[in-house]
């Protein structure tokens, strides 16, 4: 299984820090944010990444990552997204990349605590179709939502005013080749962009889709607030935190 983590977009919400950078090389703690979602994948037994970038920053994931030996990689693959058309959009451009087998995609705002190695190997075991990893949180209405009926996912629904659950749907989704065929079927949504959220829809129609709950605590890192939170969580995760009367 490959991976690739989606690492575009403008940022606009942690202006003026991306003004002059792209988001996911803003530090979490002591890391630049995208060596999370690479370490997860590669902790889960991946090697083989794809980084999807764009706007004028793109060129410092390569001075940054390199080849990624910083991770134990030989070599790391990148792509260049042109605009802002969504997940999904984002996701189409590693259809040569993927090479019709599975893939694991990963948001590049997204930090988790424990490994995802066991879900992915259950997802290396399945089939066909897909998988998608669940946190239960008291916000549920920030995030696409997955109503949960008998051991499966029954509909997943985006940002609901009175969500079905409290299951948020994470940045983390493993697909089977078929996903750029349901991307090609897809039509933009009222903001104008291709949804994930319809794409894990299309997977929840056919019967495929299956669900694992994500272990440890998951953060994005895509405001001021939710920035701060991944920074300070790491930070107590690994032993690093200021003790009191530390500046």
């Amino acid at each position: 299984m490959k991976g690739v983590v989606l690492a575009g977009g403008t940022g606009s919400r942690l202006f003026p820090l991306t003004k002059i950078t792209n988001k996911h090389l803003l530090p979490v703690y002591d890391k630049p944010m995208i060596y999370y979602p690479i370490r997860t994948l590669v902790d889960a037994g991946i090697r083989d990444i794809l980084i999807v970038t764009g706007g004028r920053n793109a060129g410092d994931f390569l001075r940054l990552l390199a080849n990624g030996k910083e991770f134990g990689l030989s070599h790391i693959d990148y792509t260049y997204q042109e605009g802002e058309g969504g997940i999904a959009d984002a996701l189409n451009l590693a259809h040569h990349f993927a090479d019709g087998g599975k893939i694991c995609v990963i948001l590049g705002d997204n930090i988790i605590e424990r490994s995802i190695r066991q879900a992915a190997d259950d997802f290396r075991r399945q089939e066909r179709g897909a998988k998608i990893l669940l946190k239960e949180v008291p916000d549920a209405e920030r995030f696409g939502v997955a109503e949960v009926d008998g051991g499966r996912v029954v509909n997943i629904e985006e940002k609901p005013r009175r969500p079905k659950s409290n299951y948020a749907v994470t940045g983390i989704y493993m697909y089977d080749g078929t996903v750029f065929d349901k991307i090609k079927d897809l039509v933009p949504s009222g903001r104008g962009e291709l949804e994930i959220t319809d794409v894990n829809n299309a997977y929840i129609r056919e019967g495929t889709m299956t669900f694992s709950f994500l272990e440890g605590w998951w953060t994005d890192a895509g405001t001021f607030d939710s920035l701060l939170r991944a920074s300070n969580l790491v930070a107590q995760t690994e032993g690093g935190a200021p003790r009191s009367g530390e500046a």
